[in-house]
């Protein structure tokens, strides 16, 4: 190479740090990878839950079954083949560790969060054909339920995906 100069670094992190996606196999054995969902449930529309308002009197707050049949009600959508999107506001706390894990100490017991009540998470399995689900919290599960993965163990053994940490969702339409 003669006189060129050639410096590189090595980068490594957790991938549970940002936005990331929990493809199917990460919870269950025979679920799908992410390079085996196919494409066009990546890309679709979203239908955004807005819980800003619950969220903000309880940190444990929960999208329900009642807040997907208002969403469709208020909407006139079908949540068939969307990518659920929970709105908490907590995105916003991204940057304070112990706000947006709702505990100094990190330890998760002791975690608040927003997150799916396992109730919603199956009554779209039974009743719903979505594609994935993701919020703007760490987890997919609200903070206190955080350690025994319920709604991992609803909907990815379903080849649903999760997206966790997701950016901007309060700058996502309601639907689209």
């Amino acid at each position: 190479m003669g006189d060129m100069w050639w410096l590189a670094e090595d980068y490594s992190a957790s991938v549970h740090l940002g936005t990331h996606i929990d493809a199917p196999a990460h919870t269950s054995p025979t679920g799908q990878t992410v390079d085996q969902l196919p494409v066009d449930h990546l890309i679709g529309p979203a239908a955004v839950i807005d819980i800003t308002a619950k969220a903000e009197l309880d940190p444990d707050a929960e999208i329900t079954v009642d807040d997907l049949q208002n969403w469709e009600s208020i909407t006139g959508h079908n949540l068939n083949e969307t990518i659920v999107l929970m709105k908490s506001g907590w995105g916003k706390k991204w940057n304070n560790q112990t706000a947006y894990l709702g505990s100094p100490d990190l330890d998760i017991n002791d975690a608040k969060f927003p997150g799916l009540a396992p109730e919603a998470a199956t009554w779209l399995i039974e009743n719903r054909n979505i594609y994935g689900y993701g919020t703007d919290t760490v987890h997919l599960d609200k903070g206190s339920k955080s350690h025994t993965f319920p709604v991992h163990r609803v909907l990815l053994p379903h080849n649903i995906f999760g997206l966790e940490n997701v950016a901007n969702v309060d700058k996502i339409p309601i639907y689209g």
